[in-house]
């Protein structure tokens, strides 16, 4: 099979979705691997080392004409017209993003392989679950430096002083980016607080990062008390391959103390938090009712050597067997067959079909 890398062009994305000693282990297994010249450089991967493993570095458009072509974000309005009848494989969270991408997918007949649908055997998300954990600690991280005074923040450090607990962080959500966001919140010394639907989640919580953190059911009453008192609200909600549902409402917001943050990592999934819009990371923030807003839709691509490593140690498998087998690798795993977003003309992920009222275009890709 002929397999692509384009280089990222999304804003100031510089992970790359293979790496070098990935390639060799493709290329040895009889496969064809084109490479954008360049697409690693922004993870420190330069073209010398894809070239030592058997790949052939090239322009744009040949690593678009592969057969399956591996990425790690949606592609962007200017890439549409690369996509045909192929396999991408990638980040697409179709629901959150314009709904042109869809309709461009179906129209040119791509088969659509989301990164961030494919469930292993257990139904957990093997694929996101590395990126999650990346943006949730990032979360704390650029929270408490959006806090600070010189960055018209409240003034209110996350940390610990002399023994004393200083900020309160809530935290709307209960999967990996929430436990992450949590325990890093904690490790630099803050309150923190996590609205949950899970209470075995709370309980892992409160084991592996402290009985003091709070776990409460996510509940809009319980959720406005607390937005009310804090420092920096993290949005974590993630439902699976849908747009997030808008957990703190706009009057939420509006009752938060001038300077406070609010870092809404559902982003790529609409967002969680009613005012949050997407940014990016060279115009990372916005101010609404005197809040500051972090909405970067690719939060882990502030740290592309760290992420691209991760990414690609979780999407590998995935990609030798589709290298290897096709398309029937997974429609024989259900699991792995909710990766698929569109195929030949029709969207195979309910969830963004309802989104976009698009349910006459909808069939389930266990039955093609």
């Amino acid at each position: 099979m002929r397999i692509g890398v384009p280089k990222e062009i999304k804003n100031e994305e510089n992970r790359v979705a293979l790496i070098p000693r990935y390639t060799s282990i493709l290329v040895e297994a009889g496969h064809e691997v084109l490479v954008e010249s360049n697409a690693g450089l922004g993870s420190g991967l330069g073209d010398d080392e894809y070239v030592r493993t058997g790949a052939r570095i090239c322009n744009a458009e040949n690593a678009w004409s592969a057969d399956l072509v591996l990425k790690v974000k949606e592609p962007v309005e200017s890439e549409y017209s690369y996509l045909r009848d192929q396999i991408v494989f990638t980040f697409f969270h179709l629901a959150g993003v314009p709904r042109s991408l869809t309709e461009t997918l179906l129209e040119r007949r791509t088969t659509a392989v989301a990164y961030e649908t494919l469930e292993d055997k257990f139904g957990r998300l093997p694929i996101l679950a590395p990126m999650s954990a990346v943006a949730g600690n990032m979360a704390a991280l650029v929270g408490a430096y959006y806090l600070a005074g010189f960055n018209d923040g409240k003034g209110v450090q996350l940390g610990k002083v002399l023994g004393t607990r200083h900020g309160r962080v809530l935290i709307v959500g209960d999967g990996v980016v929430a436990f992450h966001a949590a325990q890093t919140a904690w490790g630099l010394g803050a309150q923190v607080s996590v609205a949950g639907m899970d209470e075995a989640k709370g309980e892992l919580m409160q084991r592996e990062i402290s009985a003091d953190l709070e776990f409460f059911a996510s509940e809009p009453e319980a959720i406005a008390r607390q937005v009310r008192e804090a420092d920096l609200v993290v949005g974590a909600v993630l439902r699976h391959g849908a747009k997030a549902d808008y957990v703190v409402t706009e009057d939420m917001v509006k009752s938060m103390q001038p300077g406070s943050v609010i870092v809404d990592v559902s982003i790529d999934q609409g967002g969680c938090v009613e005012t949050s819009r997407p940014t990016t990371h060279s115009e990372p923030v916005y101010e609404k009712h005197g809040v500051i807003h972090y909405c970067v839709t690719n939060m882990p691509g502030a740290y592309p050597r760290t992420s691209t490593l991760a990414l690609t140690e979780a999407t590998f498998p995935y990609v030798l067997r589709l290298a290897n087998r096709g398309l029937a690798v997974f429609r024989d795993e259900p699991g792995l067959g909710k990766a698929v977003n569109t195929y030949q003309g029709y969207l195979t992920c309910k969830p963004v079909a309802e989104t976009f009222g698009l349910m006459e275009r909808y069939s389930a890709f266990a039955a093609l």
